[in-house]
């Protein structure tokens, strides 16, 4: 697997604290973008890397929560470090339990925001490999027949060959033959695993 750098987003409307922030992380080896404001953030492209939104919660126009919402709503899983220097208890709570990795009040030590960053490329790392095994599951899950695939839903549901071939109008040995090539092209090595594989996708069982 090709490694790629992970990136620091930072979006603040103060310039100074941009500039010793940018410093900073990227004296921690970090790569960094800067941004003054959610709109101009949400301008530009997210790299294809781990990467994680250093976040302040008052901006011009769109605030932080204001953001964190809208990745949320377009299905962009960015972890998210907010900071705030007015910080208060009801604005935290929201934000953490959207999913904000840490919620930082300004002034904050310098070790702090390096340890939420870290934490959160962590977590993204972790996310981007669980959406690759996801995107090859889907794949296996795509290479089935529409039988195959009407079998494997009945199978991960339990019911055993005999139920099977009764709801499908076939016989039990054509129920067989297609398990045989269902559990071959999902890599299944048991029927534990294949609903395991099952419920990755959101197949009911």
């Amino acid at each position: 697997m090709i490694q790629v750098d992970p990136i620091v987003i930072v979006v603040d409307d103060d310039p100074s604290f941009l500039r010793s922030t940018e410093r900073l992380i990227r004296t921690a080896g970090f790569n960094v973008k800067t941004f003054t404001s959610a709109e101009k953030f949400l301008r530009g492209t997210l790299p294809d890397v781990p990467a994680c939104l250093v976040l302040d919660v008052r901006l011009p126009g769109w605030s932080g929560l204001d953001l964190q919402r809208q990745l949320a709503h377009v299905g962009l899983r960015v972890p998210i470090i907010f900071m705030t220097g007015h910080g208060d208890i009801p604005m935290s709570v929201q934000a953490m339990k959207a999913g904000a990795v840490e919620f930082l009040t300004k002034p904050f030590h310098k070790r702090d925001l390096l340890t939420a960053i870290e934490e959160a490329i962590e977590r993204a790392r972790v996310s981007r490999k669980e959406q690759a095994k996801l995107g090859e599951l889907r794949s296996r899950y795509q290479s089935l027949t529409r039988r195959q695939r009407e079998v494997m839903a009945h199978v991960v549901a339990g019911m055993p060959n005999k139920r099977i071939a009764s709801e499908l109008g076939t016989t039990e040995q054509t129920i067989k033959f297609h398990r045989g090539h269902i559990m071959q092209k999902m890599l299944a090595r048991s029927l534990a695993e294949l609903v395991r594989t099952a419920a990755a996708l959101g197949i009911d069982s």
